[in-house]
């Protein structure tokens, strides 16, 4: 299947989102905060980034507008993962360019559709 890159801060979180899609057949990188997200994507890249919002150093934010500016990376499918509710904070997150927004707390289920979904749209 795809491959995904998951950035998160919070190691349960992280460790919930890597199992899960790691069951539903991906190939699954995981990382603590964004700078190991951007040395992670120069090593090899994925088909999908998982970020979370709220990182130390760099957020989720920062490296979604730093994917989008860099040629190579723009077309990358990004799902930012926050606990950030408000329309506003959604707002920002899809002007900063994410193509899809999580809500924590999230069912694993609902994950799993979701990053199915934005895979299939990038593959049109």
């Amino acid at each position: 299947m795809a491959r995904v890159l998951v950035a998160d801060d919070d190691a349960d979180i992280r460790d919930l989102v890597a199992f899960k899609l790691t069951q539903s057949g991906h190939q699954v990188t995981a990382v603590e905060d964004g700078m190991a997200a951007l040395r992670a994507l120069r090593e090899g890249p994925p088909d999908l980034v998982l970020l979370d919002i709220r990182m130390p150093g760099m957020s989720g934010l920062d490296v979604c507008r730093e994917l989008r500016a860099a040629q190579e990376t723009a077309s990358l499918p990004v799902i930012l993962i926050t606990a950030r509710s408000q329309e506003g904070d959604v707002e920002l997150g899809f002007s900063a360019g994410a193509d899809d927004y999580i809500v924590k707390p999230f069912s694993p289920r609902e994950l799993s559709s979701r990053v199915n979904a934005v895979l299939s749209r990038a593959e049109r």
